[in-house]
């Protein structure tokens, strides 16, 4: 078992829980009795979340509102915890979004928010957390990719690369720590009905059409997996034997094969 006891100076830190996948995993770590550390932009929805979870299973439930894509604002959520003398032992860095279309048909502006969000937090929270982890001898890393890092995703180039970089960064630094008392695992879901698809500008339809139905996997389902993954000091955790083996196919399948295809599948490349 690698997830810590219960111990009311440390925290869990989620980004990205005011919603989806991090909402779910941070409700999970509740439930074992781990004070957490709700982070996202929304701080009406960070409330309610913080106030339901120490209500249900009397922990300490924390909210910091940041904005990820901005450096001073991530610099003040490590501040922010210091201020309330608390430690981080455990890491989700969940918080993700995507763009969709050609990279020609791109905003700049919006391409670059999602490499900051994608990975420029995630080396953010890891470098400035990771230390005290390591001098403790303790602590739990959950970095949050996608199936889409094990092969190029026309359609969603940056989104693909990001998630591309999270999968091979945590690998490397899972190695750099061995023998720490520190793990790091990757989670690396496939379609799961969280909005997320529509945030990125995709219809419900389309949405939905993009990949089988037998591949989509619930998010509650996605969540405990995480956890359990985390809690058994996985190195890669990929929800749902459809979604295993569409990885692996990804990995494996020549590029001059599978890129072609997948361009011609993708949903914001149709038009």
């Amino acid at each position: 078992m690698t997830l810590p006891v219960p111990n009311p100076a440390r925290t869990c830190l989620v980004t990205g829980a005011s919603s989806g996948i991090g909402a779910e995993i941070a409700a999970l770590l509740a439930a074992r009795g781990l004070g957490v550390t709700l982070v996202a932009r929304r701080e009406a929805k960070l409330r309610v979340l913080a106030e339901e979870l120490a209500s249900k299973y009397g922990i300490r439930a924390e909210v910091i509102v940041a904005d990820l894509t901005d450096e001073a604002s991530r610099s003040h959520i490590v501040s922010e915890l210091a201020s309330r003398d608390l430690v981080v032992n455990v890491l989700v860095n969940n918080a993700g979004l995507s763009t969709m279309g050609a990279v020609q048909n791109g905003d700049v502006a919006g391409e670059l928010a999602m490499v900051r969000t994608d990975v420029e937090a995630v080396v953010h929270l890891c470098t400035a957390l990771l230390p005290g982890m390591v001098e403790r001898r303790s602590g739990s890393i959950l970095n949050v990719a996608s199936t889409a890092a094990f092969q190029p995703l026309p359609g969603q180039a940056g989104y693909g690369a990001s998630k591309a970089f999270v999968l091979s960064y945590s690998h490397a630094i899972r190695a750099e720590l061995r023998g720490s008392g520190v793990t790091v695992t990757t989670l690396c879901p496939g379609p799961v009905d969280t909005g997320f698809g529509q945030a990125a500008g995709l219809s419900d339809e389309e949405a939905n059409d993009s990949l089988p139905k037998f591949m989509w996997v619930p998010v509650e389902a996605v969540a405990a997996a995480a956890v359990a993954g985390m809690d058994a000091g996985r190195a890669v955790v990929i929800p749902g034997i459809a979604n295993k083996v569409g990885a692996a196919s990804g990995w494996l399948t020549p590029r001059r094969l599978i890129v072609p295809l997948l361009a011609k599948r993708h949903p914001a490349l149709k038009h």
